[in-house]
Formats: structure tokens, C-alpha cells, sequence
């Protein structure tokens, strides 16, 4: 998974929600893009339910889902 891919998932207009899943089965759900922070080969995600961010390395980024919303 690439920085640019996931660049492109948080600009989208108008924003559609997706997952990140990693190697180790975790999943992060990104609402919406003010709750992802990219940088270089790490994202930042934030999780408003518990108040909690996670670190995610995108080397370790395996599938892309997105939403389809109605």
C-alpha cells in the first residue's frame, strides 16, 4: 500500500469512508478525512468512539475497503 493511494481516498470529493486493513487482521475505520493523518510511510487514525489514535506503518497495510453509501 502507498501513501499516495491513501492521499487520493482522503481528498476525494465527496469523501467516501473506507478501512485500512493490515497484515496482523487489525482493522481502522477512517469516517472522515479530518480523522487521518498521512505522512511519509506512516497513518495516524484517529478513533473518536474510544478517544484513542493508532500508529500504522503502510508497509504493513494490506487491503483498502471502501464504502459504498447511498
Amino acid at each position: 500500500m502507498n501513501a499516495q493511494t491513501i492521499r487520493e481516498l482522503l481528498q476525494r470529493q465527496p469523501f467516501q469512508p473506507f478501512e485500512v486493513r493490515m497484515t496482523n487482521g487489525d482493522r481502522h475505520e477512517i469516517r472522515h478525512p479530518e480523522m487521518a493523518l498521512l505522512a511519509k510511510n506512516t497513518l495516524i487514525v484517529y478513533q473518536a468512539e474510544n478517544d484513542r489514535i493508532s500508529i500504522l506503518s503502510l508497509l504493513h497495510a494490506s487491503v483498502i475497503e471502501t464504502y459504498i453509501t447511498a
